[in-house]
């Protein structure tokens, strides 16, 4: 194989600049072009629908090895409204529609407790994500925590996370949550600033959200951690500011601090470029905001959990996103959901009708299931590491002599102010910090390059702001869609073409795009 830096000298200077990164420039604000991806992988190898049923099934008969830890994921893929930044929605609430799709999802979940490699493991963290998981009626919530309680084998300190929106926290809903066992609310508050959060879909102002807040935290059964945004249309640097004084004044046990992305043909990007909103912050206006947030958080003894998240308190654990970095197995539930189970990665059909029927049938819901690469292992490790802001080159050259040449990576960003360097690990400077995605994305396809040969680059849509669209990523939603409807046409299931295409869907692409091709689809 060849060497990272003989890789570098035949690139041309716009690839060196989005995957290596800029030589001499402010590390913080223009360190890269820009983000290039949500979040950081390698793509897998495809495997046949006749296949993958028979593969899961053999997987789900295995008995567990040893003790090892666990997750489950549980999607919930209905939201009231539709926010302008989001890329998660599917459909919006019908209550015949929500308990139809309630009901399969029990019986998905009542037929998968019945395996061995479920039934006899632990689940340390449960997430119920969505969609908007406490749009769920009182009945359905019910139901479905107390199939949770009787159907997974949960581990004494468990984790069990519900998603959801402030305007949900209301008291028979709430009586519900922790009747049945939630400990753990997580919350997209986004803004807290009556203005910003209305005029991108958000429904309560902002003493609405203090107050619905403090509701929750009066019951002290469970974690509240709280999502904020930086970077939103017509959020300033003193809105941002206030915005943190507000989560102060909330009290919550974590806050994820998340930069806007701003994916190109979303509605967002739409109505900024028709003047409807005022514009997002640009990549360099986000990276002051994150620097300024990182600093506030730190000198009010805030806790650094991962790259974006902050515990106030040591009841916030947020087990659920480190399991998920450091890929441990996750057992997938509902539509839209996404897991990994002993070298494979799946992701469940993203159209009710489709998911319904496929659990009737008493098969796996799969959209698509992945061969992970050999080298998902390794990579798993950096990003876990990464998450955490270090890098421990030493452990990774001992398992694989190859990745000794990831040094000549690290000593470029050393020089380039985005890692330090203690005589043990690698360090990210709050530059690096900032640009964390970023360094991973790369240095997991330096992995790959060293390891197997493969020169990729990954590229996504997800700065709309910066100006103009991704090419390479609409070309690829159009292969997508043809090769589907291709398949669609014939009358058969997938075809392996599909089957590729939809791997890509699963690992490189966006949420937003992989909407676009199911709605295609459904046309």
């Amino acid at each position: 194989m060849g060497t990272l830096a003989a890789l570098y000298e035949k690139m041309t200077s716009e690839q060196r600049e989005f995957q290596f990164g800029r030589i001499g420039a402010d590390p913080l604000i223009e360190a890269f072009p820009r983000k290039r991806v949500v979040h950081a992988g390698i793509d897998g190898t495809p495997v046949s629908p006749a296949e993958a049923q028979h593969i899961w099934q053999r997987l789900m008969e295995k008995e567990p090895v040893g003790n090892p830890t666990q997750t489950a994921y549980i999607h919930i893929p209905f939201c009231k409204t539709k926010c302008l930044y989001c890329a998660f929605f599917q459909n919006g609430t019908d209550q015949a529609v929500e308990d139809a799709y309630v009901d399969a999802l029990i019986l998905d979940l009542q037929r998968e407790s019945a395996a061995p490699r479920l039934k006899n493991g632990l689940l340390h963290s449960v997430f119920i994500g969505g969609g908007t998981p406490t749009s769920l009626s009182v009945r359905n919530a019910q139901r479905l925590l107390q199939t949770i309680r009787e159907c997974l084998p949960l581990a004494n300190d468990y984790e069990l996370t519900m998603e959801g929106r402030i305007h949900d926290l209301v008291p028979e809903k709430m009586d519900t949550w922790m009747a049945g066992g939630v400990n753990r609310m997580s919350l997209g508050v986004q803004s807290f600033d009556t203005t910003v959060r209305r005029q991108v879909g958000r429904l309560d102002d902002k003493e609405t959200v203090l107050r619905n807040l403090a509701a929750l935290r009066a019951y002290n059964q469970c974690v509240v951690v709280i999502d904020l945004i930086y970077g939103l249309p017509g959020q300033t640097h003193e809105i941002w500011k206030a915005d943190l004084n507000s989560l102060i004044e909330s009290g919550v046990d974590g806050v994820d601090l998340y930069q806007l992305n701003v994916f190109d043909n979303s509605d967002l990007a739409k109505r900024i470029q028709a003047g409807a909103l005022p514009p997002a912050a640009t990549t360099k206006e986000q990276a002051r905001m994150f620097a300024f947030g990182r600093s506030y958080l730190e000198a009010r003894k805030y806790n650094r959990l991962s790259a974006c998240h902050w515990s106030r308190t040591n009841r916030e654990r947020s087990l659920y996103n480190t399991y998920a970095k450091e890929g441990v197995t996750m057992f997938p539930f509902g539509s839209g959901a996404g897991g990994n189970l002993d070298g494979y990665s799946t992701m469940l059909y993203r159209t009710l009708d489709t998911y319904e029927k496929a659990v009737e049938k008493s098969e796996k819901p799969f959209m698509a299931l992945v061969k992970q690469s050999d080298v998902q292992p390794l990579v798993s490790k950096t990003l876990a590491q990464l998450e955490q802001g270090y890098f421990d080159l030493h452990a990774l050259a001992e398992a694989d002599g190859r990745l000794a040449d990831l040094q000549w990576l690290y000593e470029l960003w050393q020089k380039q102010g985005l890692v330090t360097y203690n005589g043990v690990q690698y360090r990210l400077t709050e530059a690096g910090e900032f640009w964390q995605v970023n360094l991973a994305q790369t240095t997991v396809e330096c992995i790959n390059y060293l390891i197997k040969g493969e020169e990729t680059m990954s590229l996504q849509g997800i700065a709309a702001q910066e100006g103009g669209e991704t090419k390479a990523m609409s070309d690829k939603v159009r292969r997508i869609i043809d090769a589907m409807k291709k398949a669609k046409s014939a009358g058969g299931g997938p075809t392996p073409e599909a089957m590729a295409m939809m791997t890509e869907a699963m690992n490189s692409m966006t949420p937003e795009e992989i909407q676009t091709v199911m709605k295609s689809m459904r046309e």
